[in-house]
């Protein structure tokens, strides 16, 4: 049982140089782990946001919810309930938001913090930068440029 285990964690490296040095090995070997760590990501499933065909190949059943306005909000919101998602541009600041059916319950708690965001940036009575800038310069522009008084000295006469 142990020889049967061991013998299916090892790996066959056939190297065929004139000249097996500690540098030539070591090369082979961080390709080899580069080889490996690369077919381990292809076999995971991508999570968090990801392109529609990504999502649709994950086998499993999808939803959309039409969504329009800030998309980088919802991406903080969903990364918080760790989602699998994907977007899909239908107009001008209009997107079809796709997920996984199984995670509808997650989607809908994830989807309502969004929305009380959304809502409560709308109700915020803050001033953008831009427009306390403008309404300065036009209080500047209003006022008058008060006159200085330009007086000569008196020039010494002892000089």
């Amino acid at each position: 049982m142990i020889d049967e285990d061991i013998s299916r964690r090892t790996i066959a490296i056939s190297v065929k140089t004139t000249k097996l040095t500690a540098r030539g090995l070591a090369y082979v070997l961080g390709m080899v782990g580069r080889k490996i760590r690369k077919a381990y990501r292809g076999r995971q499933v991508p999570h968090g946001k990801q392109s529609v065909r990504k999502l649709m190949a994950h086998g499993t059943a999808t939803n959309s919810i039409e969504l329009s306005g800030g998309v980088k909000s919802f991406d903080r919101v969903a990364r918080k309930w760790n989602v699998d998602y994907a977007f899909y541009k239908t107009g001008p600041d209009k997107y079809l938001l796709f997920f996984k059916a199984g995670q509808a319950d997650a989607m809908t708690a994830c989807f309502s913090e969004y929305s009380r965001k959304v809502l409560s940036k709308a109700k915020s009575n803050r001033v953008p930068i831009r427009e306390q800038l403008k309404q300065a310069a036009d209080q500047l522009s209003k006022e008058k440029p008060k006159q200085k008084e330009r007086a000569k000295e008196v020039a010494h006469e002892d000089r």
